[in-house]
């Protein structure tokens, strides 16, 4: 069994920053992919950012670019999100997914969702 745990999601003004945390533990060989997505109310849920454990890379939306930063802790199977220049249409559900390996298969996992609002 594994778990995803998000935190650090809140209340904020247009051009404030939060910072976004997700751990992944339980049943866990490696850790291929960990990503933030988020969902809008009435919206599809989409990719904010997400990164390769091994070697890094990232990606990001471009909605996202030059204000967001991911980031990983690989001994903690852990992600963080950096928000910066926060705009009201940030406001959403941010899930944090982790696509694991476990005995040979692959497995991608959902935290809970933590709640981010920007107000304006």
């Amino acid at each position: 069994q594994v778990h995803v745990v998000e935190s650090g999601g809140g209340l904020v003004q247009a051009g404030g920053s939060l910072r976004l945390s997700c751990a992944a533990s339980g049943s866990i060989d490696s850790i291929n992919v960990m990503g933030w997505y988020r969902q809008a109310p009435g919206a599809q849920r989409e990719l904010v950012a997400s990164i390769i454990i091994g070697g890094a890379r990232t990606n990001y939306a471009d909605s996202v670019k030059g204000r967001f930063t991911i980031s990983r802790d690989n001994a903690k199977n852990t992600v963080s999100l950096q928000m910066n220049s926060l705009k009201p249409e940030d406001t959403a559900v941010y899930y944090c997914n982790a696509n694991i390996r476990h005995r040979g298969v692959n497995y991608s996992y959902w935290g809970q969702g933590t709640q981010v609002t920007v107000s304006s």
